[in-house]
């Protein structure tokens, strides 16, 4: 069946990719709402049904997947810091805002995936959407090969910029030079994440991190610590076992989309790279934006001594883990708005977008709370220096302010990259983040690192009213892909 013509009886389910494919849709329902790969068969109405429950079967998923990993890295975070120490913590809290922008290249590639997929799903085309992602895995491979290559090339320069003390910055290139290794798996497994999610499917990543993550957790204390026959690698042990997390997730991730027919490697399109880079290249240069912000923001920061460096870190720990709920429930969002785009339901799409933030918004009103009255319990969790504890709960009680609209910001970022409408976010975004340098350096003179951490928690507050306005704007609308 040619995608511009369809049988008499209305639309059935491509043959190619379902071997029932004689079964006819009542074409009151609209497009499949889900595609259907293989021997699996999503049964989520995204496109029709009740918007609320879609929403919070879809996005349960997403969100457990992102709590997955964010306790890994809190776990890697409790061991680095009781094991190692606060110039541990610290280095490992520095190395992650260049990961930020390493990984700026896997969103990418993960947010035009997931915008071009859902919209062919949702048009009724799996088969384009199997070309799709086959071209988005060979791209992410082959910009996390590129991007390993030059990183460790200037890895001593990277802490360099951020004039950390030399304790800090001998621990940091050990653990980002080890991370960087595993760059390419990494950047693929954003891509499969990405091609699970735009058809409608969160559960198999979701399936695929518990495995991974609970071999990781395991992984993590025995290679930093050398237990039993393991070397003992200290902070390179929590690098190499992140790596084992995504690289694993990757390599089980490809067989499934192999097996369910969703996945099709064959001769790179450039057109559809030169449309998954023109939506998805505005948010990973909001990414880089926001990660040389924080590299140069820690140059104000390392002022203050390495507790303040240290405090900074774990607090973002904690914030990850509201953050994470966010990010999941964006990325559900995103194959919500996308396929209900592809089905012509725009102001269904819409109310997704809407919905969505509440449900977010809910549970990152009761993080506030728990940031603002058990601060100083959080920072404890990771460190016992007394100095640490007592700078890190003065951030999670100011930022608490910042993570009731962290939701809004989070999940209708990802709507709009589900709609392809990138630049605007972008735009908003980034500004917001530059703002933080000129701020903060202006405000620690004044107040210390309180008015560093205030200087992040408002422009933070910033971002997530600038995309509401952004949303209900409503020029993502005529988005066409």
């Amino acid at each position: 069946m040619s995608e511009s013509s369809a049988p008499p009886s209305g639309p059935t389910r491509p043959p190619e990719f379902d071997p029932a494919a004689a079964l006819p849709l009542d074409p009151r329902d609209g497009l499949l709402p889900v595609a259907v790969t293989g021997e699996y068969a999503a049964n989520l109405a995204i496109t029709r049904g009740a918007l609320p429950r879609a929403i919070a079967v879809f996005a349960l998923p997403a969100v457990a997947s992102m709590l997955l990993m964010t306790l890994f890295y809190s776990a890697d975070a409790y061991w680095v810091g009781q094991k190692i120490g606060a110039a541990g913590l610290a280095a490992v809290s520095t190395s992650v805002f260049w990961i930020w922008m390493i990984i700026s290249g896997a969103d990418m590639v993960s947010v035009g995936l997931t915008a071009v997929a859902s919209r062919r799903h949702g048009e009724g085309r799996p088969g384009d959407a199997a070309r799709a992602v086959g071209d988005a895995v060979v791209y992410a491979l082959v910009i996390g090969v590129t991007i390993a290559v030059f990183g460790r090339l200037y890895l001593h320069g990277m802490f360099t910029v951020m004039d950390t003390p030399p304790e800090v910055t001998a621990l940091g290139v050990s653990y980002l030079g080890t991370y960087l290794l595993g760059a390419p798996l990494i950047f693929g497994f954003f891509a499969v994440d990405a091609a699970f999610r735009a058809s409608g499917d969160t559960r198999t990543p979701f399936l695929l991190l518990v495995t991974t993550v609970i071999a990781a957790l395991v992984l993590d204390p025995v290679l930093i610590l050398g237990l039993g026959p393991a070397p003992r690698l200290g902070i390179a042990g929590a690098a190499v076992a992140t790596i084992a997390t995504r690289a694993v997730a990757f390599v089980f991730g490809v067989a499934l989309l192999v097996r369910r027919r969703m996945i099709r490697v064959g001769r790179v399109d450039v057109h559809t790279l030169a449309r998954i880079s023109r939506v998805g290249l505005p948010t990973a240069v909001t990414g880089i934006v926001f990660a040389v912000v924080y590299v140069l923001l820690t140059r104000t920061t390392t002022r203050f001594g390495t507790p303040a460096l240290a405090a900074l870190g774990v607090g973002q720990r904690v914030e990850s883990w509201t953050f994470m709920i966010g990010v999941g429930c964006g990325g559900a969002a995103a194959a919500i708005v996308g396929q209900n785009l592809g089905a012509r339901q725009t102001e269904r799409a819409a109310l997704a977008g809407w919905i969505a933030t509440g449900f977010a918004t809910i549970i990152c009103a009761i993080g506030a709370v728990l940031e603002f009255t058990v601060a100083p319990q959080f920072t404890g969790l990771f460190t016992s220096d007394p100095a640490v504890v007592a700078e890190g709960a003065r951030y999670l009680r100011i930022v608490a302010v910042s993570t009731l609209f962290s939701g809004s910001e989070l999940v209708l970022e990802g709507a709009l990259g589900g709609a392809g409408e990138t630049l605007p976010p972008m735009l908003t975004s980034s500004t917001l983040t530059v703002l933080r340098l000129p701020i903060a350096a202006w405000a620690a003179t004044r107040w210390g690192t309180a008015g560093i951490w205030w200087t992040i928690s408002i422009t933070a507050l910033g971002r997530g009213v600038a995309m509401m306005t952004l949303w209900r704007w409503g020029r993502w609308k005529r988005k066409s892909l």
